[in-house]
């Protein structure tokens, strides 16, 4: 058994599928013909049946004879049981009449057939005995050869409650076998061309789902090589049509799966080759200045220089590594967020303070617009870094301008702004600038600010785990609006 239905497993689909359609055909022919053929035999032995009841019926009312006197049976008129046994004889009908003493008192043509003492009981009890078959009869005046089998019926006749006489009236089995026969033969032709025709659209329905299956299985091998620009026609709404709409969705996030691979590996090269510039350059300055010490190459009244020198390269060098750290901790969820409810305004206070001496020197100023006392839910330390990032950049980003730091309170939260008059953004640069190694400005990615190009990488992930919002506005040549929503305590704990 196991060994078939390995070969089984081994056969193509297309035949597979033809098969279950055959077998469940093969088998609603079959339950089909029986009823057919069951159904013909009972209509056509009960038509015959009635056929014979109305003979029984027209042979009594032809030949009974009744007292009028007494409306009493007085038996039967031998001429007219003659007349109608010749009549009946032309249709392959013989007749028996017998008394309620069990008696023959008229066969027609010697035929005699045999009543059982319960069929007896039956017909005093007034019922109507069928019989479908009868055994081959010898007739009366041996003649040699018995008759065919014959079908029958046996009739009672009552007259005044009491049984006066019993019709047997049979004909030929034959002619009926012959007719059902034929209908078997005809049921059979007919079940051949229906099982041609089950074939030839049980071939078509297997061949319309194979071929698109093997459609679908040629494009997964295209796939499978890295080809990615491959589309299956979706035809029909079935569950292979759901298949080659899933197929297609997965064919095109894979498209955009490894474009976003491309984009962030040339991102990655990009910021490497940037960090290995950035980092050669302190490196190289550093070491120029420990060989000088080395060798007291150095006057000792530039040494204090030489030293601060090596301390802010140092420190440039700190902030590369520790702004991947913080990336990768924070997107892999490795931070622990404290928040609370604190004074947001002192904090941007502070911060303005802090960057203002940065802002003096590209010719900037810093104006704060909020209200005393504004609250934030949000972890402390996380939101300075949040602001802090914001404000740099525009500080980075415009010389000579303003930039305006608004905070207020809105509904089921607080909302930030900081507006600058830098030199903006294109659409693109938008589409990118919440990228990991992203600069929208590559031209001052050697100046102290945003070395890394994760900045804003950094912003946009804290911003997220607290459940926040960070939306960004820029036209070139105005400036670029930046704002920052934070979801007040209630509103945090429904999600």
């Amino acid at each position: 058994m196991t060994k078939w239905i390995k070969k089984l497993g081994r056969i193509k689909l297309i035949y597979r599928l033809m098969v279950s359609y055959l077998t469940i055909i093969a088998f609603l022919m079959i339950i089909i013909s029986i009823s057919f053929v069951n159904i013909s035999n009972k209509m056509i032995y009960g038509g015959t049946w009635n056929r014979l009841e109305q003979d029984a019926n027209a042979l009594v009312n032809d030949s009974i004879r009744y007292d009028p006197s007494h409306h009493t049976f007085q038996g039967f008129d031998t001429p007219e049981l003659n007349a109608n046994a010749r009549l009946l004889m032309n249709q392959n009908t013989h007749f028996t009449i017998y008394t309620a003493k069990k008696q023959a008192i008229f066969s027609s043509n010697g035929f005699i057939p045999k009543i059982s003492k319960a069929q007896w009981k039956q017909l005093r009890q007034g019922k109507v005995i069928r019989i479908r078959k009868t055994s081959q009869y010898t007739p009366k005046k041996n003649s040699g050869k018995p008759r065919p089998r014959m079908t029958q019926i046996i009739k009672p006749y009552r007259s005044n409650e009491k049984l006066v006489a019993v019709v047997v009236v049979a004909t030929f089995v034959q002619p009926i076998e012959n007719n059902i026969h034929e209908i078997k033969m005809n049921l059979i032709i007919t079940l051949i061309v229906a099982w041609f025709l089950t074939m030839l659209i049980s071939y078509y329905f297997s061949r319309s789902i194979t071929t698109r299956i093997n459609r679908l299985g040629g494009l997964t091998k295209e796939v499978a090589k890295g080809n990615y620009d491959v589309h299956l026609d979706i035809i029909g709404k079935d569950e292979i049509g759901d298949l080659a709409q899933s197929f297609n969705h997965m064919t095109a996030s894979l498209k955009s799966s490894q474009e976003e691979i491309h984009r962030q590996e040339e991102r990655r090269r990009q910021f490497m080759a940037n960090a290995a510039h950035e980092m050669r350059t302190p490196l190289t300055t550093i070491n120029g200045i420990l060989e000088g010490l080395q060798y007291d190459v150095i006057d000792e009244a530039d040494r204090k220089h030489s030293y601060e020198l090596m301390q802010n390269d140092t420190k440039r060098l700190i902030r590369l590594v520790n702004d991947n750290l913080n990336y990768e901790k924070i997107r892999t969820n490795q931070i622990t967020m404290e928040r609370k409810l604190f004074d947001a305004s002192a904090v941007l206070s502070n911060l303005q303070e802090q960057l203002s001496k940065k802002a003096a020197s590209q010719g900037d100023k810093i104006e704060l617009e909020t209200t005393a006392g504004l609250m934030v839910y949000a972890d402390y330390d996380r939101f300075v870094q949040i602001m802090f990032n914001i404000i740099q950049n525009a500080i980075q980003f415009t010389q000579n301008g303003t930039i305006q730091v608004r905070a207020k309170q809105v509904e089921n939260g607080t909302q930030f702004e900081v507006q600058d008059e830098g030199i903006g953004m294109t659409e693109e640069q938008l589409k990118n600038i919440w990228e990991r190694y992203y600069k929208a400005d590559k031209s001052r990615m050697s100046t102290k600010y945003g070395e890394s190009g994760l900045g804003l990488a950094i912003v946009r992930q804290l911003v997220r785990l607290h459940n926040g919002k960070i939306d960004v506005k820029s036209e070139i040549g105005k400036g670029s609006t930046f704002t920052i929503f934070f979801p007040n305590a209630e509103v945090n704990s429904e999600r």
